[in-house]
């Protein structure tokens, strides 16, 4: 029997989550944001009612979706007991216990994908990485995850904690470098750059990101090297970039 479910966050992965278990049948309740705009939003989409008040949670769902940041979290945990239902949260490097002194039944469910709400996300393709308290939580959130993705994965606090590390340098860093690389393009189009950056994944797909590595520092190139860092005297941030991303990737030759 599917469960009603309580979303506590109404953001990027609140969003795309309701969204994919709203379509798989799943019934969203309520949706709680202190944005009553992104509350409306994101209740309209799901079917569901929505409050600004965190004191007005409904108390009776059986399962609870924390999708907060990080340091929102265990506040707003705190400030509402809620004896009733599994309280799961998302993050990436919170650990479970966040829930221990106030929630009976928890766990996580961390969907290690990048969000934006504008940007569909084929869920069924999404990895995800849960934990739970006891045998009860972890099997009703694994049925959910099941019904998300193809992937799902039992790990521990620690282990999410190291996963959550590698996506960012994997994601968020990458994607800082694409953006300095926009900038240096100038008025030549981002898009000159998506065949070399398809292609970078294509290769990391079939071999190790260690061998598939090119460019001037894995050759130690220091002619075009030091061209390179004049070229980007203009900006001392990002030349120190350059550095370090040198010589690290020179380690390792």
């Amino acid at each position: 029997m599917k469960k009603n479910l309580v979303f506590i966050g109404a953001g990027n992965v609140a969003t795309h989550l309701a969204k994919a278990l709203y379509k798989n049948g799943f019934s969203i309740l309520q949706v709680f944001s202190r944005t009553e705009l992104s509350a409306k939003t994101l209740a309209d989409e799901v079917s569901a009612n929505y409050t600004t008040d965190y004191n007005t949670i409904i108390e009776n769902a059986d399962i609870y979706f924390y999708c907060l940041t990080d340091d929102a979290l265990p506040e707003l945990i705190s400030q509402k007991a809620l004896p009733n239902g599994i309280h799961i949260h998302t993050a990436g490097s919170v650990k479970m216990d966040v829930f221990e002194m106030n929630r009976t039944n928890y766990g996580v469910l961390y969907p290690l994908q990048t969000f934006s709400k504008n940007k569909e996300i084929d869920f069924s393709k999404v990895p995800l990485f849960i934990e739970a308290n006891n045998e009860f939580s972890e099997q009703v959130i694994k049925d959910l995850a099941m019904s998300l993705s193809q992937k799902v994965y039992t790990v521990s606090s620690d282990n999410r904690q190291k996963i959550h590390l590698s996506a960012v340098f994997a994601c968020n860093f990458t994607n800082h470098l694409f953006s300095i690389a926009q900038e240096l393009l100038g008025e030549v189009p981002f898009d000159v750059l998506l065949p070399l950056i398809e292609e970078t994944v294509e290769k990391v797909k079939t071999i190790s990101p260690r061998k598939a590595q090119t460019g001037p520092a894995i050759r130690k190139d220091n002619a075009v090297i030091n061209k390179h860092l004049e070229s980007l005297s203009f900006n001392s941030d990002w030349q120190d970039i350059y550095k370090k991303l040198t010589r690290d990737i020179q380690k390792e030759s």
